[in-house]
C-alpha cells in the first residue's frame, strides 16, 4: 500500500492556520472513481481513501509507515513569506498609481 505523508495547507475560507499544524497520513487512490448507475455519485471499491491519519510530527507519520510496511511518498511544506504591509502605503506621494475607489 502506498501513502503520503504531508502538512495540510491552511484553507482558503478562514484566515486562521488551526488545521495546518498536524502531519497527515493519507493513502494514494488505489482504484479509479467511477459514476454509480443507479444515483450518478461517484464511487469506488477503495474504502483506504476514507482513512486519514494524524500525527504531531513527520518523524511519527514516517515510523508508522515504516512499522506497517507502507511504501510512503513525504510531501514537504511549502513556507509562508510575509511581506510587511503598510496602511498608509495605500495614500503615499511617491505610489506608482493613484488612489481611487
Amino acid at each position: 500500500m502506498r501513502v503520503r505523508i504531508f502538512k495540510p495547507a491552511k484553507t482558503a475560507m478562514q484566515s486562521g492556520r488551526g488545521k495546518t499544524l498536524a502531519w497527515v497520513v493519507e493513502s494514494e487512490p488505489s482504484d479509479a472513481s467511477r459514476p454509480d448507475p443507479l444515483i450518478g455519485w461517484n464511487g469506488s471499491s477503495d474504502t483506504g481513501r476514507q482513512v486519514r491519519l494524524t500525527f504531531a510530527s513527520r518523524e511519527e507519520a514516517v515510523a508508522y509507515a515504516g512499522r506497517h510496511g507502507y511504501e510512503y511518498t513525504v510531501i514537504e511544506p511549502r513556507e509562508r513569506t510575509i511581506r510587511p504591509k503598510s496602511y498608509s502605503a495605500n495614500f503615499a506621494y511617491g505610489r506608482s498609481q493613484p488612489w481611487t475607489h
